[in-house]
């Protein structure tokens, strides 16, 4: 960049998408191309599945705790889950994105529209299965819930599609390394609008006011 500094604070990226479209497998591959995102670890009253890790996968805390949180502030977002509260510490993502480091949140539709409201600039990213009928045998095959917590999952699933409209961006995930490469090339065209580099330009001419577009 011709010796010219860089200024910017984090990027904030809202990761959306049903239960069972692979978010998190996405999430694994996109941070082994990009060590330098920050992923944030949610909050959530649910228990632990098979090989998930407290402060790794989630904080996992108790609803009493979940509900003291709430009445705090401590939360950028929050929102209820098949029976569950998820939700997202405020005052470290801003201490990420205020260091320059871009934030990753994995989240549903109602704390992304939360999210949404506080932070408009957030880049917003939902991922959709190949098919219904694709996302139906991943959520039977990871064979960790009953056939009536799938059938609620999947209608759930129809939901949370309709309110794609609403994101800046869609992904489809048939496969991994291609859903993660897209999201990267989104992220790099982010970090080049000229809203967010026009401290480069300026440097360039000396004068904000002199920058015109026709």
């Amino acid at each position: 960049m011709s010796g010219l500094k860089k200024q910017r604070k984090g990027e904030l990226i809202v990761l959306s998408g049903p239960s069972g479209v692979g978010k998190s497998t996405v999430i694994a591959e996109l941070l082994s191309n990009r060590r330098d995102i920050y992923f944030s670890v949610s909050y959530t009253t649910r228990a632990p599945r098979v090989g998930e890790a407290d402060g790794v996968n989630y904080h996992f805390v108790s609803r009493e705790e979940f509900q003291r949180m709430i009445r705090s502030g401590e939360l950028l977002e929050f929102a209820e889950y098949v029976g569950n509260y998820y939700g997202t510490s405020l005052k470290l993502i801003q201490e990420k994105l205020e260091q320059g480091t871009d934030v990753l949140l994995d989240i549903e539709v109602q704390g992304a529209a939360k999210v949404r409201e506080k932070c408009p600039d957030a880049v917003f990213i939902f991922i959709i299965p190949p098919s219904l009928e694709e996302l139906s045998r991943r959520l039977r095959q990871r064979n960790t819930d009953a056939s009536e917590t799938i059938s609620l999952r999947l209608e759930k699933a129809r939901q949370e599609c309709r309110e794609s409209i609403c994101y800046d961006y869609l992904v489809v995930n048939d496969n991994v390394m291609d859903a993660a490469h897209e999201i990267l090339s989104i992220l790099e065209a982010e970090r080049c609008r000229v809203k967010k580099r026009i401290h480069l330009a300026q440097s360039i001419i000396g004068n904000a006011d002199a920058l015109i577009c026709d």
